[in-house]
């Protein structure tokens, strides 16, 4: 059962624990519906698997979106602006001139409401309305986590009542190793292109090949290069349309190979971040310090600026056509 863990905005933060018969346990917290932690059985022990912290007020004042779903319109809208039917937005910046994760007060900076509970799964739901962030429509968002052995799976919606984009994306730190950098985890995904950036992290708009640049991962390898230094990663790539969907889109092996991710989704891009960034002030799950490269995102997503690119998958759903995103992550 929902316990709370704390207050923001005057509102109770409720905690959702789910467990499985493999022995696997899931915090889901109320604030952004995001995943406060994830334990795997290790060796006789619990590992944890993601980035979180203990106490909730370490969440509003130092998370950068740990856990969380983020959105409306998760990545970057360049120019914090965009057109749609004829009509210009223009949305609160969060990051320079752009925004970022759907603005400063972005779902994931918000209380959901749990809408349905049992021991393996839960669904939360958010109404976001019409102006919110800037973005034109009534939102009603919800997301259900199920865990099923070592897989959570997560099934995301929403309806509207106006043409809107939509982009909605879990945004979990993974460390297989539960401590220290992530640099030699061995990365794989199915993707054979990238969407190229410009100043600001905001895609120019064209696609480029991986093959022959620092990005081809293809083929199973760490993000440590030959000098011991970090490669620093934070780019969408761009899905193999062709491929099986049963299929993982990325696979990830502990240095010890003692545990592989595998990550499955409907969604045509995969924003790939080694956390080379990070530098938290505060401790994290059992005290740990998270510093650069202490966990790495895969965010099963649509392109970042897809509404102001419109070669781009098309982010806008409609009242006809409401959002709709699976996602499946396998830790095991």
């Amino acid at each position: 059962m929902a316990r709370v863990v704390g207050t923001f905005n005057g509102q109770d933060v409720h905690e959702v624990v789910l467990t499985s018969q493999t022995g696997v346990s899931v915090a889901v917290l109320t604030y952004g519906a995001l995943v406060r932690d994830w334990r795997v059985p290790v060796g006789g022990k619990m590992r944890p698997v993601v980035l979180g912290f203990d106490k909730f007020d370490s969440y509003p004042a130092h998370s950068p979106y740990f856990g969380a779903i983020a959105g409306r319109v998760a990545n970057r809208i360049g120019g914090a602006q965009f057109t749609l039917d004829g009509a210009v937005y223009h949305l609160p910046a969060n990051e320079g001139p752009n925004q970022l994760h759907g603005g400063p007060e972005g779902i994931a900076q918000q209380i959901w409401q749990i809408a349905k509970e049992n021991a393996d799964s839960v669904t939360l739901t958010l109404s976001s309305p019409d102006g919110d962030m800037g973005y034109p429509g009534n939102l009603e968002i919800s997301v259900t986590y199920k865990l099923k052995g070592n897989r959570l799976e997560i099934d995301f919606g929403a309806k509207t009542d106006r043409p809107t984009p939509v982009n909605i994306v879990q945004h979990n730190y993974f460390n297989l190793m539960g401590h220290g950098d992530v640099l030699d985890h061995r990365l794989s995904f199915a993707a054979g292109a990238y969407t190229e950036l410009g100043e600001g992290q905001i895609p120019t708009g064209a696609i480029l090949p991986t093959k022959g640049t620092e990005l081809d991962f293809r083929e199973a390898r760490t993000m440590r290069r030959a000098d011991g230094t970090g490669q620093k990663i934070d780019c969408n790539f761009v899905l193999d349309t062709r491929r099986d969907q049963t299929e993982p889109v990325a696979v990830v092996e502990a240095p010890d190979r003692s545990l592989t991710l595998r990550i499955y989704t409907d969604q045509p891009g995969l924003q790939v971040y080694n956390g080379w960034k990070l530098d938290v002030p505060v401790s994290g799950l059992d005290g740990a310090r998270y510093a650069a490269f202490s966990g790495l995102c895969l965010e099963d997503q649509n392109f970042p600026d897809a509404i102001n690119n419109p070669h781009f998958p098309t982010p806008v759903v409609t009242p006809e056509a409401p959002y709709r995103h699976w996602c499946a992550i396998e830790i095991a």
